[in-house]
């Protein structure tokens, strides 16, 4: 028709929408990679939450949960932050695992903990305590977990920061049931070793915890349901938990894309219920240094305020983050 545009000038505005859109696509991509790779991953982040299951009358206790640090010995940003949580003057300090990604991060993750390590604690390892991280297909991120062969890197030594995190006075939690005094708090507190490597041996610690024990606490670095299933038949009144890093990669109004186990994805990170028992999963505080990357999950540390079952918890939001700077003390 009279009027109409060239076939050959409209085929160049097609491929000139097309760059348009290509160029802006790839600009967003690599911004979107470059907050997650540059900021994100290193925006240390305190949550706080707060549940109601200790005894009526019984005072309150804030427990620090600590997870995944995956420290390398260059890490210093992230020792002096995680120092510097002793200001929160936390009564409980757990780590469920995965502390190490280099074979000389020991030093490192010792002055992360720092003066934390004066304060009751108890832990229990993960996979990356027992081995070092490796490259790995980026696509395997979305498989299912019982699809994922396990690839493992070097071993790592374990075994020192277990006999230094000990000798300061954190006890291992691992196939133990442990009494803890907080406080005037009688605390019973077990762990198993890392379900995501099939080493856990529950009936080690089967059975419910003692009957004059006011707070009790199992430790499991992945959070797998049939881990979970036992805790919860034997009556404890909370799980602590790490290895989901709470995605990792989380897309707004959808969260977590997977949590890297058998758990739903809407239990990735934070406080859940399982049957009667309460559930935390740690969004953790690293990354393996082959997928340096973080999006909208920012690492964290969580500080638990727990308070009695009638509490009046009105004013109180279920959980929260809040920044958290080092104080001047902390070096």
């Amino acid at each position: 028709m009279p009027g109409d545009r060239p076939l050959e000038s409209r085929r160049v505005d097609g491929v000139n929408k097309l760059g348009r859109i290509l160029l802006t696509g790839g600009a967003l991509g690599a911004a979107a990679v470059a907050y997650s790779a540059g900021y994100e991953r290193s925006r240390w982040t305190l949550r706080r939450a707060t549940l109601p299951i200790l005894p009526s009358g019984t005072p309150e206790v804030r427990v620090l949960h600590i997870s995944d640090l995956h420290m390398m010995p260059n890490q210093e940003s992230k020792q002096r932050w995680v120092a510097g949580l002793a200001e929160l003057e936390p009564d409980l300090v757990i780590n469920t695992g995965d502390n190490l990604a280099h074979p000389q991060a020991v030093p490192a993750a010792l002055r992360a903990f720092g003066d934390l390590l004066d304060v009751p604690g108890a832990f229990v390892f993960g996979s990356n305590d027992y081995y070092g991280p490796k490259p790995k297909n980026p696509a395997r991120y979305l498989l299912p977990a019982s699809k994922i062969k396990r690839v493992h890197g070097e071993p790592l030594p374990w075994r020192d920061l277990r006999a230094a995190l000990t000798e300061r006075g954190w006890q291992d939690a691992t196939h133990r049931r442990l009494e803890l005094e907080v406080g005037d708090l009688r605390v019973h507190v077990a762990g198993v070793d890392d379900p995501h490597l099939h080493l856990e041996q529950y009936d080690l610690i089967a059975g419910a915890p003692k009957e004059d024990a006011q707070l009790s606490i199992g430790l499991t670095h992945s959070p797998e349901p049939r881990v979970l299933d036992r805790f919860a038949e034997d009556g404890y009144d909370l799980v602590l938990a790490g290895h989901t890093h709470g995605g990792q990669l989380r897309l707004p109004g959808y969260g977590a894309l997977v949590t890297n186990c058998d758990l739903d994805r809407s239990r990735a990170r934070g406080v859940s219920d399982w049957g009667d028992m309460k559930l935390h999963v740690s969004a953790g505080l690293g990354t393996s240094p082959y997928a340096p990357v973080r999006f909208a999950c920012p690492p964290e540390a969580t500080l638990l305020s727990l308070v009695p079952r009638d509490a009046d918890l009105t004013s109180e939001n279920d959980s929260n983050e809040t920044p958290f700077e080092a104080g001047e003390s902390v070096r």
